[in-house]
């Protein structure tokens, strides 16, 4: 049986809450483009700094960083990638309590949602 997942609260957000391999479990394209790295990815590895996005027929990496808005605090995770950049809403985060197993929900200033699980 998995442990229980609770919300983080994504006002205090640590950054290195979203260190690890990342696996997309459901994704919303929208109107995204359907052939970028994201739209196609299988995985992401996030590890302090730099990204890798991989997919069924290649890679792309880069760097990412977590900004935020200054009303509200919110967290957005940037992307930039050799073949595009991309800046996403972090909309959910729940981890276990002993931090081994967590879920995370993107919302992509293009339309596109990202469900993903850590680990893979």
């Amino acid at each position: 049986m998995s442990e229980p997942l609770f919300d983080v609260n994504l006002q205090q957000l640590p950054d290195e809450y979203l260190n690890g391999e990342w696996c997309i479990t459901n994704r919303v394209l929208n109107r995204s483009n359907p052939d970028s790295a994201l739209a196609l990815a299988t995985r992401l590895s996030l590890q302090p700094g730099a990204v890798q996005v991989h997919t069924p027929a290649e890679q792309d990496s880069g760097q990412w960083l977590v900004q935020r808005d200054e009303l509200l605090n919110r967290p957005y995770l940037e992307l930039q990638l050799v073949q595009e950049d991309a800046r996403a809403l972090i909309t959910r985060l729940r981890r276990s309590a002993d931090g081994l197993q967590s879920h995370l929900s993107l919302y992509f200033q293009s339309g596109m949602e990202l469900q993903l699980i850590c680990p893979c």
